[in-house]
């Protein structure tokens, strides 16, 4: 497999809150297999020389910012000052990787990711993170619906649960029949230049 130069990787939403658990003594647990994954993804993106889009969201202290986001099951998350809300350690930003600060579940919604993308004239986002069911999968139907080309890599992507991961996984390889790939493709993947 190869990645063409226009591509780029949206890291969403992988937050240190997520693996607060994680230690030496437990690091082979399954349930770390998605950030591990999602570690290996950011350094083939690196070793190929390929944008790196940090995305995060946060919110402020007085809730100001949420709007319907409460409304939903999730109580109050990503509070700007919660140290927890940073990115995780093990996906953390590296020198030359772009920084997204978001306010909704889409990367798109009201922020600079269109101007960033344009500017580094990218048809193709990789995307890696969580939820699937929620900041992936809205992130994927703006992709869509602004003409890109979407990757979600399936194995370095979690949901809230189970069956609305899969639920998500499914709606995304509908707009896209390309759209679900694995980490391996990534991985053993070669820069096109051309």
């Amino acid at each position: 497999m190869t990645i063409a130069k226009d591509r780029a990787l949206p890291v969403i939403d992988i937050r240190q809150s997520d693996f607060t658990e994680m230690r030496e003594e437990n690091w082979n647990d399954r349930r770390w297999d998605c950030i591990k994954n999602g570690r290996r993804i950011l350094v083939a993106f690196h070793r190929l020389r390929l944008p790196v889009i940090q995305v995060k969201e946060v919110h402020r202290e007085d809730y100001v910012d949420f709007g319907r986001e409460l409304d939903g099951t999730k109580g109050p998350h990503c509070i700007e000052t919660d140290p927890l809300t940073d990115f995780a350690r093990l996906t953390y930003p590296t020198k030359g990787d772009y920084i997204i600060c978001k306010r909704r579940y889409s990367a798109f919604f009201g922020t600079d990711l269109e101007i960033l993308l344009k500017g580094l004239h990218v048809h193709t986002l990789y995307m890696i993170g969580g939820l699937t069911d929620v900041c992936i999968h809205y992130t994927a139907v703006d992709a869509h619906q602004n003409d890109y080309f979407i990757k979600v890599v399936k194995d370095a992507v979690a949901g809230s649960g189970k069956d609305a991961h899969e639920a998500a996984l499914k709606a995304i390889g509908y707009l896209q029949r390309d759209a679900l790939i694995m980490t391996q493709d990534v991985v053993s993947a070669q820069r096109q230049d051309d």
